[in-house]
């Protein structure tokens, strides 16, 4: 059973900002949504994503819609990957299935793809596990990735995450057939790494 003070963190703003080296994962605003359907529109981003790519601004004020009601609903934690230099939104990073009474939860994540390579989703990911195992109190963590995605396989690893199974035709995705390998990370493993 969770802590109350878990409980209580989600009543008061299950959104908050949180600060990272050079980045900050904070509320997607309505300012943001040119740069959320430039991120979720583009395919080499989503080639991975469980969704296609969205198809026009409509579509992009529809997530942006869903991402606001499920954070006032608690479920569904969708925050904006800002660059503190200039609070450009460059992704999101994400807590769903948020299971408080049994104290996990599954992340997912997506990247600019011309900010690749340059270290914004370890500090992302660093913050977003620690709001998730000490804010939250959360005692594990899940990702569901797709095994042809080596770039996420890697970041996950390094934060502590383990392989713990392998799901055959899991998604059919704009046709496509595809497997799912499922990480698990547990509180009590982590280490809050250094960025």
């Amino acid at each position: 059973m969770l802590q109350s003070s878990a409980i209580s963190v989600m009543n008061q703003d299950p959104l908050p900002t949180i600060k990272a080296e050079r980045v900050l994962l904070r509320r997607i605003t309505d300012e943001d949504l040119d740069a959320l359907f430039t991120v979720f529109s583009d395919p080499q981003v989503m080639r991975y994503w469980s969704t296609p790519p969205l198809v026009d601004m409509n579509a992009a004020r529809e997530l942006l819609s869903e991402i606001h009601d499920s954070a006032r609903q608690g479920t569904f934690l969708k925050w904006g990957i800002a660059r503190i230099s200039d609070n450009l939104l460059i992704g999101t990073a994400t807590i769903y299935n948020l299971d408080l009474s049994n104290g996990r939860a599954e992340i997912g994540y997506a990247l600019g793809r011309e900010h690749w390579g340059h270290g914004y989703m370890n500090e992302t990911l660093n913050a977003l596990l620690g709001y998730a195992f000490e804010e939250l109190n959360l005692r594990r963590l899940e990702a569901d990735v797709d095994p042809r995605n080596a770039a996420s396989i890697r970041s996950l690893e390094r934060l502590g995450f383990k392989k713990e199974g392998f799901l055959r035709e899991r998604w059919h995705i704009a046709g496509e057939i595809q497997d799912a390998l499922f990480f698990g990370l547990i509180k009590r493993e982590w280490v809050r790494k250094k960025c």
